[in-house]
């Protein structure tokens, strides 16, 4: 098939450090391409792939001390994908809602992943003027609060398969990796691994929204001894950091959309500890992969038992649930479903919410 990646432009794909979205879409852009497909990736100019590279800017816009206005590079990628639309087989977009008014006239088969959180009232008024639109979700639980919407599929995300692998003998610290922000919940990491009397190692970045927060409620506990702050980590350190640790703390208080970190914690081998919130019952098997708590001292308690659980069942379940090339399947499984819809149904805009045929 041939296939547009549209990335957002805020990292580039890989992200150097942190990053989510775009590196769930070098994930599948590669696995696409090593499956055979013809793919086409618009991203910023210092993407790293093996398929066709079409450089919207230079460089991640969140890198780029000189870029001021982030919206201006969107509307470009939204240009430069118009012109070649119907290069196309399919359009796969990851940059949620901001190209349904030129899709809804392009005429050309076209996916949304939506990666992001759904809570948000803002949301509703934008996806009730856009029912036909076709999305995935990226886990069950990120539909609840629009259940509404033309959801074709969920899929769940992947990793490559020799991305990461387990540390033969890992060492006693605790890991949080990923952001620090009032919702992630690092300060209960901290509270976690000092009420059990052990290393917790931090490897995070702080954006700029959430610099107040960081430095009022979490900078002053990093003082502690057992508390080491490692600051933002790229993919390089990634593995090593997750398989050397006993366990991954996941202690987050928001309806998580997916949470990239348990499956490649599980990919180190290592277990996750996590609060029962968004995704995380759909990702880890409780007392397989690790625990799901409710509560802070059920947490503590978990940590505690967290011997019990197998790291080669861990790596296991990776491998069973959470490949890339077991990912890259399923998008093709949808590409094909809505390459299947007669052209005068796209062209004429006639597929509705309420008329589409659902893969699931």
């Amino acid at each position: 098939m041939r296939i547009a990646q549209i990335a957002p432009l805020y990292e580039s794909v890989p992200p150097q450090l942190y990053g989510g979205t775009e590196r769930v879409v070098s994930y599948l852009t590669e696995a696409l391409v090593a499956a055979g497909h013809q793919v086409t990736l618009f991203a910023s100019g210092d993407s790293i792939t093996d398929a066709e590279l079409v450089p919207v800017c230079d460089r991640a816009l969140r890198l780029d001390p000189d870029c001021v206005d982030r919206l201006a590079y969107h509307v470009l990628l939204l240009e430069q994908v118009a012109a070649r639309a119907r290069e196309f087989d399919v359009i796969h977009y990851h940059i949620d809602y901001q190209h349904f008014p030129l899709s809804r006239r392009s005429g050309v088969p076209q996916v949304t992943t939506l990666h992001g959180r759904l809570d948000i009232p803002d949301l509703v008024p934008i996806y009730q003027a856009f029912p036909e639109m076709p999305v995935i979700s990226i886990s069950r639980a990120q539909r609840k609060p629009l259940p509404w919407l033309n959801w074709l599929q969920t899929i769940h995300h992947g990793l490559p398969i020799d991305l990461h692998y387990p540390s033969p003998e890992p060492d006693g610290y605790l890991a949080f990796i990923g952001r620090i922000s009032p919702e992630k919940r690092v300060d209960r990491a901290i509270e976690i691994a000092l009420a059990l009397g052990l290393p917790l190692k931090i490897a995070a970045k702080v954006d700029r929204v959430d610099e107040d927060y960081f430095r009022a409620d979490i900078e002053p506990r990093l003082g502690h001894p057992l508390i080491e702050y490692v600051g933002e980590i790229g993919e390089a350190q990634k593995g090593a950091f997750l398989g050397n640790a006993r366990a991954v703390l996941f202690p987050i208080d928001w309806p998580e959309p997916f949470g990239l970190t348990m499956i490649e914690a599980l990919a180190c081998g290592t277990p996750v500890v996590a609060f029962n919130h968004g995704s995380v019952p759909e990702v880890l098997e409780h007392g397989k992969t690790g625990f799901i708590v409710s509560a802070l001292d059920e947490a503590i308690e978990a940590v505690r038992h967290i011997g019990a659980i197998s790291r080669a069942d861990c790596r296991t379940a990776f491998e069973r649930r959470f490949t890339a090339d077991r990912m890259a399947a399923d998008y093709v499984r949808a590409y094909e479903h809505l390459c299947q819809v007669p052209d005068e149904l796209v062209n004429a805009n006639m597929l509705t919410a309420a008329g589409a045929v659902h893969i699931e």
